[in-house]
Order: structure tokens, then C-alpha cells, then sequence
């Protein structure tokens, strides 16, 4: 018997109806002749806690920290033990295994973990699937891959899950237990990636709240020329005090000038003009997604993913959109006429775009050499059934078929003007744009920035005709919402300030992966870290506190998004699971023996910040006593999971 074994339920049912043969549902499986098809619900297994190591590990005490385990144990998830159950049997009866998780790195453990678990000591062959539709399920299955291949990647991610394990229940134990001891309750849970996140809020809260305006006086004058009357802004030189964009700060020299400027006489001292091409935004990968949609429609980067979650499994309108690509493979165009058409059927806007596509253009999207485990995220060719879609799933979906449409726009073409006149030997500026061809912009309707000037040319003389100094006062940064919170994560470089870091953070997929970062701003909701204000995301006084005392490089970004390139290391074979785990646990020594209950309790009573309606205190402590059930301590020292069962240990 041949036994595929899938990731979640939707992929088994989507390869039984791709496959040759007649399936019947049994009990966790389908069947028929010789394939029986099978599934996780997403991680079956997770790390043992501590005390199935030792007993006596049940009580939190800081003397027996950090905990390293020796030989690893993995537990069935409460919820698990029917299925593995018949996964057990089903194995027992198979000639052949065909491992189908998700093509990511999570997608590789989960069900390779489960296999081994189960005692398959034979071959495995790897199925990839990113989309569910019957001809790419088909593909797929004629291109099965030797699991070996993804040796590397399930040790980088047998490597995470170890590493996440030892970071979030030693860190979580030694700070809960001192905070114990400075008598604060509950679980102050630290990961390897909520606190860094934590810490871009906290430290963002406090730079608006220390932020002190500053006044600038810009002066603009009217020009009166050949063509029409233009306003140029002056542009005062170092002489003068000036910030470091060019502000000036002090009102005296532009007030002088003001006075002076109506009716000089001015000529037009440059002129000059660019003729620029802008390609259409790339398809999106799932980060540009929750950016977009946050922005747009202002929706929160989990309930995001949860819509393309289900645009994928449910509906088969999208493919796999866990993705950090934003490329297609040219492939993809095989038949792209028909896709696209089936895709837009339905809606007027869609339509109405559909109708302006050239598919004989090939954009920069298409490119085979920048694609990795995943592909961009794009429109599988069904056509929608929209009554059936809510009216999110229904925004989603035609943000992600809009930017695969525009690949097959003209380019956007303008012609930039910059001018530069001349009065009282000062140099005024101005601004304008030509739009030359709309293209891909009329699918995305972009205001327009610049205005149109008059015609000018370099020589001719001007007038003033009015002028005004006003005055203006720099602002802080804005507070963090979903959409710039998920863009922190993905550019975590801009918020270190080492030039050798931040050039190797660039090289990194940023803070968290696509899949696990709107899980993470959750955990910290649900933690009561951070709450929602407005539409804005800001750090509770419990979140506030917990970063005042922890060190910096625990609540810096640079240790997660370092981390995540060693993950790469051990994923490309340059790395070992072995050594990293070796490192941390030294590290793990250090980072225990830190922990400092005055400088926690200090810094829970100086925080600021509001604390949400429910408070902090309300949950049974964990630590109580030094005590706590296994469950408690494996939930909420470790690890979040999403629904879908998908490990967030971070």
C-alpha cells in the first residue's frame, strides 16, 4: 500500500481528487486500491515538558535552570492520539510513504517528525504542493522528490523547535520565579521573537512620549513667468541654523527675506527633466499582503492571514500563502489567458481590469532564479463563488489577483520637472510631474504627488508676486499600527544602529517568519503586553516593565533576526543542529544567572503606559508555590500555536 500522509485534511481531500482512482472516506483517511491518503491537523507532536524529563522539574526553581535536555522526548498533543493512531496502523501496512506536508520548513518537521515518531525506518518520498487546484495537485505528482533532499531543512527546523523550547521555558521560568520574588504575579512569559517585537513597541511608545517639537519656518514665493505662475519653496544655505533635513530653525533670516520678496525681479536658473519608467509592484508574498490589507482596510495582520488561509484551503482561489517570495515562475504562464480570465469572473472591478491585460507582456515578476521553497502569491484560476466569500475574503483575494494583473500592464511613465529660480542672489525650488502613461497605476488608484508646472526654460525671467514665511513643527514618529508593525518585522535592520549587524540583518528574513508574525502580535495581546488603541498598537504597563528589566539583548532585534540566518546556515548544510543547541545552552547559563528581582520590581513601578480593561492579574499563577501542571507550563512559557496547529514557538 502506498501511504501519502498530508499536512492538514483540505490537502489530503485535494490529492484524492487529483489522483487516478475511485477514494472512500474511512475513519482519519481515504482509500482506494493501492493509495490511502492520511493527514496531521497540523503538528500531532511537541516538545515534551520539562518534567517528563524529571519529575521533580515540575516546580519551577531558578537553582535547576536551564534545563537541557540530553536525548529529546516528543508528547502527542492532547488532541492527537486517534490520529496517530491510525497513522500507526496505516504505517504498519504501507510499502510506501510519501511525505506531503506544506513546501516550508515547518511543513517539512511536522510531518517528518510524525513519521519518525511512528518508527518508519524505509524511504520517504516528498510531495510539494503550494496549489490545491487538480492540474497543479497532477504536477506535483508526477515530479515526487526524495525526501532526503530536505534533510537540511528539517534540521534547520528540528533546530528552531529545540532552540524556541530551551529560550522560551528557561528564560519564562527564571523571570516568572523572580518576578515571584518581587512580587509579581503571573507568568511573564519571554520568546525569542515576542520579546524583540515587545521591545520595537515599548521603545517606539517612549520615543513619541520624549519627543519635544521643534519649529521650522519654510518660506514659499509665487512666480509670476512666461507661462503661468509657479510657488517655489526657498532653500535656505548652511549659513543658516538648519536641521539635518534642511529645516531652517530660526524665523529671523526667512522673515527678512519675506519682507523683501514681492515684486523682485527672478530668473529661471535650471531646468531639469527626467523621463521615468515604474515597473508594477511585484505579486505579493504574505507580509506585503497584511501591509497592504492593513492600510487599506484596515485589517489585523492575523485576521490576514486567516482570510488567505482560507482563500487557499477552503476556497482554492490562492495559492500557498505562507510565502517570503514575490516572484512566479514562468510556468505560471502556461495558459495564463484562461487563469486569469476564471480568476476575474464574477466582479466588475476585476472585469474591467481584466479587460486591459496584455499577456504577451512578460514583467520582472516572472523569474524562476529569485523562487525558493514558495512562489509569490497568486490567483489559482478558479472562478469565485463570491456569494460565498465574506466581504475580507472577498478584499484579500482581489488584492492578490489586482497585483498579478498589473504584471501584465504597461509600465507607469512620467516626466519629472525640478526648477530652480533665482531672487536676491537666493535659490528657490519647485516640483512638478507630467503622468506620460497611466499603465499598471490605474488598477491601484495612486493620487498624484506632484503638479504639472507651467513651461520653462533656463534663462527666462520671473516676478515675484506674493510670498509667506510659515511656521511649522516637527512631529514625532506615528505609533505603531498592524501594517507598519509588520513592516518593522520585515526591515528589523533599520532599528539597529551597528552598521556590521544591520548589513548582515539585511541579508535575513527579518524578525519572525511570514507565517509566525501576526500570531506574535497576538501573543502579546493575549499576554497583555500590548493592547489596541485607536487603531494603534502601544505597550501595556506590564509589557513596558518586563522590557525596562530585562537586558537589552533580550529585547533587541538583533539576536532573533541573527538567529534566523544560522537557521539558513543549518538549512544550506553549513551549520549543525548539534552546535547551535551547544552555543545556546552556554548562552542559556549566562542570560539565567542575570536575572535580578530589584531591577524587575523597579521597573514595574516606574512603567507607564495604560493597561487594557482586563487585567494582567486576574490569571492563576503558574509559578505559585514554584508549582505548575505540565500543560500550563508547556503553554505558557514556550510556545502559541495557531489554530490550524502550525507551531509558533517564538
Amino acid at each position: 500500500m502506498q501511504l501519502i500522509i498530508a499536512e492538514k485534511p483540505s490537502l489530503g481531500r485535494a490529492i484524492a481528487s487529483a489522483l487516478p482512482g475511485r477514494f472512500s472516506q474511512t475513519e482519519g483517511a481515504l482509500s482506494s486500491t493501492d493509495i490511502t491518503i492520511s493527514w496531521c491537523f497540523g503538528h500531532l507532536l511537541e516538545q515534551a515538558a520539562p518534567e517528563a524529563y524529571d519529575e521533580r522539574l515540575k516546580r519551577w526553581r531558578l537553582d535547576d535552570l536551564p534545563i537541557i535536555p540530553s536525548k529529546w522526548k516528543l508528547t502527542p498533543r492532547p488532541k492527537a492520539r486517534a490520529q496517530l493512531a491510525i497513522l500507526r496502523r496505516l504505517i504498519k501496512s504501507a510499502t510506501r510513504i510519501i511525505h506531503a506536508g506544506d513546501p516550508d520548513r515547518e511543513g517539512q518537521l511536522l510531518v517528518q517528525e510524525t513519521i519518525e515518531y511512528l518508527g518508519w525506518k524505509g524511504p520517504i518520498e516528498r510531495l510539494l504542493i503550494s496549489d490545491l487546484n487538480t492540474p497543479a495537485v497532477k504536477r506535483a505528482w508526477q515530479a515526487l522528490e526524495d525526501n532526503a533532499r530536505f534533510q537540511p531543512l528539517y534540521q534547520a527546523a528540528l533546530t528552531r523547535s529545540r532552540a524556541d523550547w530551551l529560550y522560551g521555558i528557561n528564560l519564562t521560568r527564571a523571570w516568572t520565579v523572580t518576578g515571584q520574588q518581587a512580587g509579581i504575579k503571573g507568568v511573564l512569559s519571554i520568546g525569542r521573537v515576542q520579546t524583540p517585537l515587545l521591545g520595537l513597541i515599548v521603545r517606539r511608545d517612549r520615543t513619541i512620549e520624549a519627543f519635544q517639537p521643534v519649529d521650522f519656518y519654510p518660506l514659499w514665493a509665487d512666480f509670476a513667468t512666461r507661462h503661468g505662475t509657479v510657488r517655489a519653496w526657498w532653500q535656505p544655505r548652511d549659513q543658516h541654523r538648519l536641521d539635518n533635513q534642511g529645516r531652517l530653525l530660526d524665523p529671523a533670516p526667512a522673515s527678512a527675506l519675506a519682507a523683501r520678496l514681492p515684486g523682485q525681479p527672478a530668473v529661471i536658473k535650471s531646468v531639469e527633466q527626467k523621463h521615468q519608467r515604474q515597473s508594477a509592484p511585484l505579486p505579493y508574498s504574505l507580509s506585503t499582503l497584511q501591509i497592504d490589507a492593513a492600510r487599506r482596510y484596515k485589517m489585523s495582520a492575523q485576521s490576514v492571514l486567516d482570510c488567505a488561509q482560507r482563500l487557499y484551503e477552503r476556497h482554492r482561489l490562492i495559492t500557498y500563502p505562507r510565502s517570503d517570495c514575490r516572484y512566479l515562475p514562468r510556468d505560471y504562464l502556461n495558459g495564463i489567458d484562461a487563469t486569469l480570465r476564471h480568476a476575474c469572473q464574477g466582479d466588475d472591478t476585476l472585469g474591467q481590469w481584466h479587460a486591459g491585460i496584455d499577456t504577451t507582456r512578460v514583467s520582472r515578476a516572472f523569474n524562476d532564479k529569485q523562487i525558493g521553497a514558495h512562489h509569490a502569491i497568486a490567483p489559482t484560476g478558479q472562478t469565485p463563488r463570491w456569494q460565498t466569500l465574506s466581504r475580507e475574503e472577498q478584499n484579500v483575494y482581489t488584492l492578490v489577483v489586482r497585483n498579478v494583473l498589473a504584471q501584465f500592464y504597461p509600465s507607469f511613465e512620467y516626466r519629472d520637472t525640478r526648477v530652480t529660480l533665482e531672487t536676491l542672489d537666493e535659490a528657490f525650488m519647485t516640483k512638478g510631474r507630467e503622468i506620460l502613461q497611466v499603465g499598471w497605476r490605474a488598477l491601484f488608484n495612486t493620487p498624484d504627488e506632484d503638479a504639472i508646472l507651467p513651461a520653462m526654460t533656463q534663462g527666462d525671467d520671473a516676478r515675484v508676486s506674493q510670498c509667506e514665511m510659515q511656521t511649522r513643527q516637527t512631529r514625532p514618529p506615528d505609533p505603531f499600527t498592524d501594517a507598519s508593525l509588520i513592516n518593522a518585522m520585515t526591515h528589523v535592520a533599520r532599528y539597529v544602529t551597528d552598521d556590521a549587524v544591520r548589513a548582515t540583518l539585511r541579508e535575513t528574513d527579518g524578525l519572525g517568519t511570514e507565517a509566525t508574525r501576526a500570531s506574535m502580535i497576538e501573543t502579546l495581546l493575549t499576554r497583555e503586553y500590548i493592547h489596541r488603541q485607536s487603531g494603534t498598537i502601544r505597550a501595556t504597563r506590564r509589557g513596558r516593565g518586563l522590557i525596562d528589566a530585562l537586558p537589552e539583548s533580550l529585547s533587541g532585534p538583533e539576536r532573533t533576526a541573527l538567529w534566523e540566518q544560522r537557521l539558513s546556515r543549518v538549512r544550506e548544510g553549513d551549520d549543525s543542529l548539534e552546535a547551535f543547541l551547544a552555543d545556546m545552552a552556554g548562552e542559556l547559563t549566562t542570560l539565567v544567572s542575570a536575572v535580578d528581582a530589584g531591577r524587575l520590581n523597579q521597573a514595574m513601578q516606574q512603567a507607564g503606559g495604560e493597561q487594557p480593561a482586563a487585567s494582567a492579574g486576574r490569571k492563576k499563577n503558574p509559578a505559585r508555590r514554584g508549582k505548575s501542571s505540565g500543560r500550563t507550563t508547556t503553554r505558557d512559557t514556550a510556545r502559541r500555536r495557531t489554530s490550524k496547529g502550525r507551531s509558533t514557538k517564538q
